[in-house]
């Protein structure tokens, strides 16, 4: 069986306050995008699992997938299996590659073995691999609070519009990202911000991590002002970076300047 774990933005990410565990409350607008890696799982006589193409730090052994497979064979009695992931989606970039990768192993490990787990129960086994995972179970445009692993449905739809994203070779921890933001409650909720028309988000919607991390990698401003000068309606870092992305009314072309980072382009 082989699935393609998508990728997300965040339009607007706004740090609230800390919380007493140690991790951070936010709003934020997830929404899915096509970069994808791929994952295949096939019938095995012992566990084991594989990755090609960008190289994935850490022991492969803790890998999310693996953790996922761990979670599921232990309530569950699953019989081995044989994963493969093929990395694609660019790793400390802000878009939730990870994540995705593990949320979409249990989607294929539920399918194949018929274990019959609603929404609900794979967002649960989601949410004890990290905040983003559960995000991608659904995998639909959704308002996050809390640790950004509480949903509310939001009506925004970008179908049509197109975006270009920019990784500038760059990964940034989330250790390091969450190290320079000063929590804060906004007047305005990022929800009713996001209810404004596109046009208007340049002057609204913002991720708070720019604040501390653009002065230290000027890099990350100087994209962002290309992709305006480009003609973005709207232009971001995504997450905890390092990708910034631009959504566009038709495709771009990319220059050479640009061109030498990891880029993708595709429609919404």
């Amino acid at each position: 069986m082989l699935t393609f774990p998508n990728c997300k933005i965040n339009i607007g990410l706004r740090i609230t306050e800390k919380r007493s565990d140690g991790f951070h409350n936010l709003q934020s607008c997830f929404y899915p995008i096509g970069w994808s890696d791929v994952l295949e799982l096939i019938p095995a006589s012992e566990f084991s699992f594989v990755s090609s193409g960008l190289d994935i730090p850490g022991d492969p052994a803790r890998n999310l997938c693996v953790r996922a497979y761990e979670f599921l064979r232990a309530d569950f009695d699953l019989p081995p299996v044989h994963m493969h992931l093929h990395k694609i989606v660019p790793i400390g970039a802000g878009l939730g590659g990870g994540s995705s990768d593990a949320a979409f192993a249990l989607k294929l490990l539920n399918e194949r073995f018929s274990l019959g787990l609603t929404v609900g129960q794979l967002q649960d086994y989601a949410r004890r691999l990290g905040s983003d995972c559960a995000f991608f179970v659904e995998n639909k445009p959704a308002y996050c609070i809390e640790k950004g692993d509480v949903f509310r449905e939001i009506s925004l739809d970008l179908s049509g519009y197109f975006i270009l994203l920019i990784y500038p070779n760059l990964a940034i921890s989330t250790a390091e990202a969450y190290a320079g933001v000063r929590p804060r409650h906004p007047e305005v909720s990022l929800l009713e911000q996001l209810q404004t028309p596109i046009e208007t988000w340049r002057d609204w919607i913002h991720n708070d991590f720019e604040d501390s991390l653009f002065p230290v990698y000027p890099v990350l401003g100087e994209i962002k002002q290309k992709l305006y000068e480009l003609g973005a309606l709207y232009a971001s870092m995504s997450g905890s970076g390092s990708t910034v992305y631009g959504i566009f009314q038709a495709p771009v072309t990319v220059s050479n300047h640009l061109g030498r980072y990891n880029v993708w382009q595709g429609k919404l």
